[in-house]
């Protein structure tokens, strides 16, 4: 297998996982990413040199079956970030429980296991390793119609907290925890207006952001257990 450093971006197929992926393989890492759905943007990364694995992280068994593909593809890890992500209100929830079971599967199953599965992945060489989760800056305001998708990401945090503890000295276990990153195509203006209001510096920064709280954790040598807000001071308003 190659001699580069190998970083493995789950939900990488779209969006902030797309554009981590795509700054990485700029850097020449090796780069391994998780898709659920073939669209264009995946074959786009693999043409860059991605590696790209598709995974359903909404059942117990895809998360096994990926771990088993990724060590097929890999011998040791530089990091691992945990971008995959579902979203479901409350009232899809409740009038389908199975997608609550899609949001612990996503947000707490799978992180645990890949976690677990690929420690030693992440030990092998010399120098400091890293685990980074994605998580939710509403975590700490609450939602009255997303409680079971928080309560799930919440709980990303706390194993964060605990992996950190577990996997220290060499594995460093940090989580971003993002406000608005990026609108969705078909936002109107409104509702744009709306969101850039909640914060601070009132502006859509882009995916550009994360990699940049990414590079800070993985450059870090003494940072292991934070949550870092990435909120562009959503908390002030």
């Amino acid at each position: 297998m190659s001699n580069r450093e190998t970083i493995l971006i789950t939900g990488a197929g779209q969006r902030v996982g797309k554009y981590l992926a795509e700054q990485f393989l700029a850097l020449e890492y090796r780069v391994i990413i998780t898709y659920r759905t073939d669209r264009a943007d995946v074959k786009l990364l693999q043409e860059k040199g991605a590696i790209a694995l598709q995974a359903d992280f909404s059942s117990q068994q895809g998360v096994m079956d990926f771990i088993t593909s990724v060590r097929k593809n890999t011998d040791s890890l530089r990091a691992i970030i945990h971008n995959a992500s579902t979203w479901s209100k409350d009232k899809t929830v409740i009038d389908n429980p199975l997608h609550f079971n899609e949001l612990v599967n996503v947000h707490m199953f799978a992180p645990y296991w890949i976690n677990y599965h690929c420690r030693d992945l992440l030990e092998v060489g010399d120098g400091l390793r890293d685990i980074i989760s994605l998580t939710d800056f509403t975590i700490r305001k609450g939602s009255d119609k997303h409680i079971a998708y928080l309560a799930t990401k919440s709980a990303l945090e706390s194993m964060t907290l605990s992996f950190a503890k577990s996997f220290a000295p060499q594995i460093k276990v940090n989580a971003i925890a993002p406000a608005l990153i990026m609108f969705n195509e078909g936002d109107d203006d409104a509702y744009k207006h709306d969101r850039l209001k909640r914060s601070a510096l009132q502006i859509e920064p882009g995916a550009k952001v994360v990699f940049e709280a990414v590079s800070y954790l993985m450059h870090s040598s003494y940072t292991t257990g934070v949550i870092l807000p990435l909120d562009g001071g959503r908390h002030l308003v």
